[in-house]
């Protein structure tokens, strides 16, 4: 449908379907707040989760989406013509393939999400899920605003959690992907430069799941400012829900990495014995040539390549011994983290106000 509207480019770029999601239903309920004459109420702080979810989360949703399906098609290209996967392999490897695509674009596991959905909604006020607005309270249903509030329990926070399930059937999708890869006969390079055994660009692959890892962050932290701004919890609670937030990055976008470490492992220690033994016989031979006793027929040591050559071969065994079993480098992790700890920074201005930030910094800067 969102092909059909326009709203789908290339058949992966989604942002414009992803905001049409989040904005169109964001607009209907302001229309019906205004109706209500509760316009004032749906802008307080104690109802921000609302806008975070529908303006930033969905778009997030599907902003990740785009970036990440032309590099995961990437990803199987460079494993593909670097061979990693030898070519008697790749039938086996486009069989994954096609399996995967056959899940992915099933209409079962989209209406498994929907009714897991709804499952949530109607059992969500049971569950204690912090934040005011991501479940229905009976205690405020009384002074609730009718039409925006039923609009927005039924269909906006629905539509919300939907999405958000089928993430996660997406990336279990690319965990089982991750795992049929593993158990076929790569072709692991140990002295491959990228020091995972050419397997690198999954790095590349995981920096872009950051938009994912944003909308998470992002509803976390609006969840909690509710409960600030309403007096439900104390500053303090940003430290365990930040906390929480770094195990589920962790957990869900760190986490399918390991699965390639058994054979990344196995790939170092085979290349450290193989490199061991190679670099062994090239010792015993060098000694032999250079260091044993001087004979009349023995060539000159200017300008020989023995010596750069023993060079390069202590180098290659450095490779391998510096291998990452996992493609994961600080670089990545940074990123994560940062992604991770942006939105809870505005936080920091329910202890610290602006203008008193403002003041301190100006008397430090005078010294008055």
């Amino acid at each position: 449908m969102g092909s059909r509207v326009g709203l789908v480019r290339d058949e992966t770029n989604t942002v414009r379907l992803g905001l049409a999601l989040g904005v169109i239903p964001w607009l209907i309920l302001m229309v019906l707040a205004l109706i209500e004459g509760a316009g004032h109420q749906v802008f307080s702080p104690s109802v921000i989760g609302v806008h975070a979810r529908l303006l930033l989360a969905i778009p997030l949703f599907f902003l990740c989406e785009s970036l990440l399906a032309p590099r995961l098609d990437m990803f199987v290209r460079t494993i593909v013509r670097s061979e990693v996967v030898p070519p008697h392999v790749q039938p086996a490897l486009e069989a994954e393939i096609a399996r995967i695509h056959r899940w992915k674009n099933s209409w079962v596991p989209d209406a498994a999400s929907l009714l897991a959905a709804v499952v949530l909604s109607v059992f969500a006020s049971q569950l204690h899920i912090s934040g005011t607005t991501a479940a229905y309270d009976p205690s405020r249903a009384a002074t609730e605003m009718m039409m925006a509030g039923q609009w927005y329990l039924v269909v906006c926070l629905t539509l919300f959690r939907f999405l958000m399930i089928r993430w996660l059937w997406r990336l279990g999708l690319w965990c089982f992907f991750l795992w049929r890869v593993s158990k076929l006969d790569l072709q692991l390079m140990p002295t491959h430069p990228d020091q995972t055994a050419g397997l690198g660009y999954l790095e590349v692959v995981h920096a872009h799941f950051t938009p994912l890892i944003l909308a998470i962050s992002v509803v976390q932290a609006a969840m909690l400012a509710e409960e600030l701004s309403t007096g439900l919890a104390r500053f303090e609670a940003i430290y365990p829900a930040l906390a929480l937030v770094l195990v589920v990055v962790a957990v869900l976008f760190l986490g399918p990495l390991f699965i390639l470490t058994p054979r990344l492992w196995a790939c170092r220690v085979k290349g450290l014995s193989d490199y061991m033994v190679f670099g062994s016989g090239y010792v015993n031979g060098f000694n032999k040539k250079w260091l044993g006793a001087p004979g009349p027929d023995r060539e000159p040591l200017l300008g020989t390549s023995d010596l750069q050559s023993l060079a390069d071969l202590g180098n290659s065994i450095s490779v391998v011994r510096n291998m990452r079993v996992v493609p994961i480098s600080l670089l990545l992790l940074k990123d994560y983290v940062l992604t991770a700890l942006l939105p809870f920074l505005p936080l920091l201005l329910f202890k610290y106000p602006v203008a008193d930030l403002a003041e301190k910094f100006f008397a430090r800067l005078t010294g008055l």
